[in-house]
């Protein structure tokens, strides 16, 4: 007797075939657009929406996306729509959306939020049949290499997981997590993470110049060396620790500046930094007492 066949996973819409839509075009939707369009999505089957006349206008001329005349109508010209708002509107256009929440077109598309602090809670209270993903990208999507990891709500089907897998990995690599509080870790580790990158670079540059190179030299050495070290851990798949081994001679130079961090508790800094910020992180995501 022959074996039933396992029933593959729905799969989702190719990036050429899917209808996007953008409520709100700051520089975060800009450069998800910009990556999505490279990745073989036509701007013809792209809506937006903004409060902004100039805004409209600028992703106008710049992508020849189609301007909508409201936030209900990007939904449902669309099969995907990214939430690019500012957290203290959000609430203001779900209750816009509410209006239409049993429409079966608003009811059909997935909404990928990457607002700022705002849960899954938020879009089920005013949306309850809507299914939704939740996004924390961070700020090197707009070169393109951004780091971004994100959860589902209980309604979402299986193949919304590769839907949003494939719109924010248009700008970068995307992780997928199970739990919606481990945002807080990703919001204090890849979120927050390039700014301690930043003033890592910034204090690498003042070493080189303190012993004598010129700034702009020593901030592009500086630069382009965490980005190929990074580059390296995402190639190669090795331990950073295998890697750092490598470079770190017996008696040589590396060894003695490692031992000069580990002497200013580098390790331990940063790790107490992704920390700080994580706990920075619940403490927003709290809802507030309303006021007397």
């Amino acid at each position: 007797r022959a074996r039933p066949r396992a029933r593959r996973p729905p799969r989702p819409p190719a990036m050429e075939r899917m209808r996007v839509g953008f409520i709100g075009s700051g520089q975060m939707a800009e450069a998800m657009l910009g990556g999505m369009l490279k990745a073989g999505l036509a701007a013809d089957r792209v809506s937006i929406s903004d409060p902004s006349a100039e805004r409209r206008k600028y992703m106008v001329d710049k992508f020849k996306v189609k301007v909508r005349d409201s936030n209900y109508e990007v939904c449902a010209a669309s099969d995907v729509v990214v939430m690019a708002v500012k957290p203290q509107v959000l609430e203001a256009v779900l209750t816009d959306l509410q209006a239409k929440a049993g429409d079966p077109a608003l009811k059909g598309c997935l909404l990928v939020s990457i607002v700022a602090g705002k849960t899954l809670a938020t879009f089920e209270k005013y949306l309850p049949e809507v299914r939704a993903a939740r996004v924390m990208p961070n700020t090197p999507a707009l070169v393109g290499c951004g780091a971004s990891c994100y959860v589902l709500s209980k309604r979402c089907r299986a193949e919304d997981a590769a839907t949003v897998e494939a719109v924010m990995g248009s700008c970068g690599i995307v992780e997928r997590v199970g739990d919606e509080k481990l945002l807080d870790a990703v919001t204090g580790l890849s979120g927050s993470g390039p700014a301690y990158v930043y003033l890592m670079i910034e204090a690498m540059s003042d070493g080189g110049v303190r012993m004598g190179l010129p700034r702009a030299a020593a901030t592009r050495l500086a630069a382009q060396t965490v980005m190929g070290a990074g580059k390296m851990v995402v190639e190669t798949g090795k331990h950073p620790g295998e890697l750092k081994d490598a470079v770190t001679s017996p008696g040589g130079t590396t060894i003695a500046g490692v031992h000069a961090l580990e002497g200013g508790a580098f390790r331990g800094t940063v790790i107490n930094a992704v920390e700080a910020a994580a706990k920075r992180s619940q403490e927003l995501g709290k809802p507030r007492p309303a006021p007397y």
